[in-house]
């Protein structure tokens, strides 16, 4: 019951998945789960009902929103596979400079072009200053910007956040657009709406728009060796012995989540937590 007024907040939670685990998890620490309010952050009626049926015997408050619009009281958030789907803008070196990508109508179809005048400098980041020609710089305002208000209300409010993603967390030139359709690489202009678009994370930016608002920031950390600072060894061996019929089982879901080759270093962990805060765990 204290501090009041304090809510957990999942952005894009999917089927409810991860919510329905973590207020599992929570149980044990008593009278938690019913002082908080879940905050649900999401825009799809479809997923709106399996989460509210996931989530039914649910022992805390819950509220759905479509936009992250919260303002008082200590936040605390988590963001799986989130970030990657919000929207981007891709400049392009050339030897005329920077120009941004657009998407024309030509005879019917969708395709990609440059814009004819030139990008401001003022619009690329210093740190861009040595790319190639044919180099590319991503950059996510609406990303940027969320991060910059769940970074202002932690440090006003107290609380932490949690991002996990895939992404970078150095300088690139390459471009990561991508469109998936039944979990198979798609043309990104072919029929518009019917696949799933995504792009790496900018952890350097998100770094950056977050320590302007005086947050302490953990990270970013590869997901391989951020799970196994927090014992995932450990609880795959004790979920191996209490189920030796699930050993493979438990043995690849372990891999998958954190193998080099797969989400281990792809994936990116960081946090978000205000000044005052003790280290966090698993960074």
């Amino acid at each position: 019951g204290c501090p009041k007024h304090t809510r957990l907040v999942e952005l894009g939670p999917g089927r409810g998945t991860l919510m329905v685990d973590a207020l599992r998890a929570l149980k044990r620490v008593r009278g938690f789960c019913e002082q908080i309010e879940v905050v649900l952050v999401e825009a799809s009626p479809t997923l709106r009902e399996i989460q509210k049926a996931r989530l039914k015997d649910c022992e805390a408050g819950i509220r759905w929103t479509t936009h992250f619009d919260l303002s008082d009281g200590p936040l605390l958030l988590v963001a799986n596979e989130f970030f990657d789907a919000l929207p981007i803008r891709q400049y392009v070196k050339t030897d005329r400079g920077w120009c941004e990508r657009m998407v024309v109508l030509k005879d019917g179809t969708l395709n990609f072009a440059l814009a004819p005048q030139i990008t401001p400098a003022a619009a690329i980041p210093t740190s861009r200053a040595g790319a190639p020609d044919g180099g590319v710089y991503e950059v996510s305002p609406a990303a940027t910007a969320l991060v910059a208000e769940i970074a202002r209300i932690i440090a006003a409010r107290g609380g932490a956040a949690l991002l996990l993603d895939y992404g970078y967390g150095r300088v690139g030139f390459g471009e990561t657009l991508q469109a998936l359709r039944a979990r198979r690489p798609e043309s990104l202009l072919t029929e518009p709406g019917e696949s799933d678009l995504s792009a790496h994370v900018d952890f350097m930016a998100l770094t950056e728009a977050a320590r302007s608002q005086g947050v302490s920031v953990s990270g970013p950390k590869g997901q391989g060796a951020f799970l196994d600072a927090l014992g995932i060894n450990i609880r795959a061996k004790k979920l191996a012995e209490a189920n030796p019929n699930e050993t493979d089982k438990i043995k690849d879901a372990v891999d998958r989540l954190t193998g080099p080759e797969r989400m281990g270093t792809l994936f990116q962990a960081m946090a978000l937590s205000s000044s005052a805060a003790p280290p966090l765990p698993g960074f």
